[in-house]
Protein backbone atom coordinates (compact mmCIF):
# COMPACT_ATOMS: atom_id res chain seq x y z
CA UNK A 1 0.00 0.00 0.00
CA UNK A 2 1.51 3.63 -0.52
CA UNK A 3 1.08 6.34 2.51
CA UNK A 4 0.10 9.79 2.13
CA UNK A 5 2.22 10.95 5.21
CA UNK A 6 1.49 14.58 6.69
CA UNK A 7 2.35 14.14 9.93
CA UNK A 8 4.13 12.24 12.59
CA UNK A 9 1.10 11.12 13.60
CA UNK A 10 0.00 10.06 10.55
CA UNK A 11 3.72 8.19 9.97
CA UNK A 12 3.22 6.08 13.17
CA UNK A 13 -0.15 5.12 11.93
CA UNK A 14 0.96 4.40 8.77
CA UNK A 15 3.66 2.18 9.95
CA UNK A 16 1.59 0.58 12.89
CA UNK A 17 -0.99 -1.07 10.41
CA UNK A 18 1.85 -2.17 7.73
CA UNK A 19 3.75 -4.27 11.34
CA UNK A 20 0.56 -5.29 11.81
CA UNK A 21 -0.27 -7.23 8.36
CA UNK A 22 3.28 -8.26 8.63
CA UNK A 23 1.98 -10.59 11.60
CA UNK A 24 4.50 -8.92 13.58
CA UNK A 25 4.61 -7.27 17.56
CA UNK A 26 6.08 -4.38 18.37
CA UNK A 27 9.15 -6.33 20.58
CA UNK A 28 9.51 -8.59 17.51
CA UNK A 29 9.71 -5.71 14.68
CA UNK A 30 11.94 -3.74 16.87
CA UNK A 31 14.24 -7.07 17.76
CA UNK A 32 15.31 -7.19 14.30
CA UNK A 33 17.27 -4.34 14.23
CA UNK A 34 18.16 -3.19 17.83
CA UNK A 35 15.49 -1.12 18.94
CA UNK A 36 13.22 -1.55 22.19
CA UNK A 37 9.63 -2.54 22.28
CA UNK A 38 8.72 1.14 23.77
CA UNK A 39 10.35 3.17 21.21
CA UNK A 40 8.67 1.27 18.47
CA UNK A 41 5.75 2.32 20.30
CA UNK A 42 6.62 6.14 21.05
CA UNK A 43 7.34 5.72 16.65
CA UNK A 44 4.03 4.38 16.52
CA UNK A 45 1.91 7.27 18.62
CA UNK A 46 3.52 9.77 16.24
CA UNK A 47 6.18 11.30 18.60
CA UNK A 48 7.84 14.07 16.73
CA UNK A 49 10.89 13.53 18.37
CA UNK A 50 11.56 10.14 16.60
CA UNK A 51 15.45 10.29 15.44
CA UNK A 52 15.83 9.50 11.82
CA UNK A 53 18.30 6.61 12.65
CA UNK A 54 15.21 5.11 14.38
CA UNK A 55 12.70 5.99 11.84
CA UNK A 56 15.09 4.20 9.44
CA UNK A 57 15.95 1.31 11.28
CA UNK A 58 12.23 0.91 11.57
CA UNK A 59 11.63 0.95 7.96
CA UNK A 60 14.43 -1.80 7.42
CA UNK A 61 12.47 -3.85 9.70
CA UNK A 62 8.94 -3.66 8.23
CA UNK A 63 11.12 -4.29 4.13
CA UNK A 64 9.58 -0.32 3.31
CA UNK A 65 11.51 2.53 2.00
CA UNK A 66 11.02 6.31 2.30
CA UNK A 67 10.38 7.69 -1.13
CA UNK A 68 10.17 11.44 -2.10
CA UNK A 69 8.48 13.29 -4.44
CA UNK A 70 6.68 16.85 -5.08
CA UNK A 71 3.22 17.59 -3.18
CA UNK A 72 0.38 18.58 -4.83
CA UNK A 73 -0.50 22.33 -4.80
CA UNK A 74 -2.98 22.53 -1.18
CA UNK A 75 -6.44 23.20 -2.89
CA UNK A 76 -5.80 19.94 -5.13
CA UNK A 77 -6.06 17.64 -1.96
CA UNK A 78 -8.02 19.85 0.69
CA UNK A 79 -5.29 19.26 3.08
CA UNK A 80 -3.47 22.06 5.10
CA UNK A 81 -0.33 23.39 3.88
CA UNK A 82 2.69 24.17 6.42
Amino acid sequence: MIWKIISPENLGSALREERRNKGLSQAAAGKAVGIDQPTVSKVEQGNSGTRLDTLFRLLAALDLELVLQPRQSPGENNEEAW
